[in-house]
């Protein structure tokens, strides 16, 4: 089984179609289909479906594609490895986050990093945590900040906790204050603001709401965490968000703190089990754990 066979079929897998493929990896469509058909010998099973000019995948193939894709994807990522400069001169990093964490933790962090490596690339890539720890195990990122628990526990992941943040409650500063502190149970009776479905945030605050035996009434929900602030700005209601994102609201935003025990939400920093992060992405994840901050409520550990 070579590389290059793995490539083409790939290719085929997604664009379900011989010549397209062909003119995704620059080879005539002859050799693409020899290269497929020796596969599929050295395998011994068909790799496609082609009644009627369909291309589908066989059982073999669906099997055979999410092997092939990591295979691929490590080989990438072994090239990249070989061919950064030494002092990282150049290279790139695959960086996965949740909104909210690009709000309020990366930017700074970011800023230190490209000032000290200038001539790494930084591909940012938002999500939630269900969604960043498949692109984690496929070989898309190189690390992600993602919620704990994870929505699904993945033996495949190594995870390291970088901080707990307390959640807070923003109100539009031209609207009545809210109680202070604000609990749970004031949110019965409050509208809320709400992200869409896949949001970590959204899924916290579903969930505490449901502890204390009621389900929370959004005015306007599925946004994303800025269209989120300006709908609260607009007076719409109140959200739940992270206290580093509600320390960069601005000014036209009221803060108040949660009644104790409060929300909390655990942030750590994944990478793949069986695949050391490329060096650029080692050096962020050194400079990512060196920002933890350090005290009882701050507290880092394994996971």
């Amino acid at each position: 089984m070579q590389f290059q066979q793995l490539l083409y079929f790939v290719a085929v897998a997604e664009t379900r179609h011989f010549t397209r493929a062909a003119e995704r990896v620059h080879v005539s469509q002859p050799s693409l289909s020899q290269q497929i058909k020796a596969l599929e010998q050295e395998l011994g099973a068909e790799l496609f479906s082609r009644a009627r000019g369909n291309i589908t995948l066989t059982d073999a193939g669906e099997a055979l594609l999410p092997l092939a894709r990591r295979i691929l994807a490590d080989t990438e990522t072994a090239r990249i490895e070989v061919q950064e400069l030494a002092q990282l001169k150049r290279g790139r990093v695959r960086l996965g986050a949740t909104p909210s964490l690009c709000t309020g933790l990366l930017p700074d962090v970011l800023r230190t990093f490209h000032d000290l490596h200038p001539g790494i690339e930084l591909l940012i890539e938002e999500g939630g945590s269900h969604d960043l720890v498949r692109e984690l195990a496929r070989g898309a990122l190189d690390l992600a900040l993602v919620v704990l628990p994870l929505p699904s526990p993945s033996p495949a992941l190594t995870t390291v906790e970088l901080l707990r943040e307390d959640l807070v409650v923003v109100s539009s500063a031209s609207a009545p204050a809210p109680r202070r502190p604000v609990r749970i149970t004031d949110l019965r009776d409050q509208p809320l603001v709400m992200f869409r479905h896949g949001y970590d945030l959204r899924e916290l605050t579903v969930a505490a709401c449901r502890a204390e035996g009621f389900e929370p009434a959004f005015t306007v929900e599925g946004g994303e965490l800025d269209a989120v602030l300006g709908f609260v700005r607009a007076g719409l209601g109140l959200a739940v968000v992270p206290a580093m994102v509600a320390a960069r609201a601005g000014r036209d935003l009221r803060v108040t703190a949660l009644a104790r025990p409060g929300l909390r939400r655990t942030i750590a920093l994944a990478h793949r089990s069986d695949v050391a992060p490329p060096r650029a992405a080692r050096e962020l994840q050194r400079m990512l754990l060196a920002s933890r901050r350090s005290g009882p409520d701050r507290a880092a550990g394994t996971g």
